[in-house]
């Protein structure tokens, strides 16, 4: 008989983290359990947002939606191969609401999550606006800031935002919670999706997608003008992924019981 302490795995909303079990119990620290992957969400949410924010400012009329699309993608794609596996690599409010009701992420988490995504959006815009001319950063015209301009825009861009946003839910949530479809190609297909969406709605709604991606920028630029958009239509996306994958496939409890059966 070995005589080392036996290992047990402890899943943190999407990483795990190995933990010797004492006395038959996993002992995990506050430290790995809640504030870990917290700090990952609000660097992951920073530096994405960073390069989102950057694609736009610099972006060159001549590209159109090509540039911010490959590098919100790319982005996005690279920060959850590298952070994934701490906090789940959301950083988004509403892919956090998603896989929460799923059960991929504990309940617990949820608001701490969303809080440090958008501390991470602040610090990604003020980061971008901080390294950008003046010139540029006021002259720009991507996203939130130019596509909705008046009241008849408000719905298309509404629904187009729910319809984006299912898309990115649902490539986290089947591509890297869910035990049936998961694979190591998540990182590059949820990337993708961002890509496709831009490309698809930009001119429509922005593609947001993601009500810190929003956030940030709009408290840097103090532009506040149809703001809701990019979180009504993010969240109530998130809400319908959750409850479709939850209505037709189960969640994550429901899952390991039956595999156990």
């Amino acid at each position: 008989m070995s005589g080392e302490a036996p290992m047990c795995e402890v899943d943190l909303g999407g990483g795990k983290i190995k933990e010797t079990n004492m006395g038959g119990r996993c002992r995990v620290s506050c430290y790995e359990r809640y504030i870990q992957p917290c700090m990952a969400e609000l660097l992951g949410s920073a530096l994405f947002i960073f390069i989102g924010c950057l694609s736009v400012i610099e972006n060159s009329p001549n590209t159109g939606l090509l540039q911010p699309a490959l590098a919100h993608g790319l982005a996005l794609g690279l920060i959850i191969a590298v952070l994934g596996n701490i906090s789940g690599g959301h950083f988004n409010p509403a892919v956090s609401l998603a896989v929460t009701l799923i059960g991929g992420l504990n309940i617990m988490l949820l608001i701490p999550y969303w809080i440090a995504q958008l501390f991470g959006g602040l610090i990604g815009a003020a980061l971008a606006k901080a390294v950008s001319p003046e010139e540029r950063f006021w002259n720009a015209s991507g996203a939130a800031f130019a596509t909705v301009q008046e009241e008849g825009q408000v719905a298309a861009a509404v629904g187009a935002e729910i319809i984006l946003t299912m898309l990115l839910a649902l490539a986290v949530c089947m591509g890297a919670v869910n035990d049936k479809t998961k694979g190591p190609l998540a990182p590059f297909s949820i990337g993708f999706s961002v890509v496709v969406d831009i490309l698809a709605g930009g001119g429509i709604s922005g593609a947001c997608m993601n009500p810190a991606r929003a956030f940030g920028p709009a408290v840097m630029a103090g532009y506040w003008d149809f703001h809701w958009i990019y979180w009504l239509g993010p969240l109530l996306a998130g809400l319908l992924v959750g409850l479709l994958i939850r209505l037709f496939i189960g969640d994550e409890k429901t899952r390991l019981i039956l595999k156990a059966r």
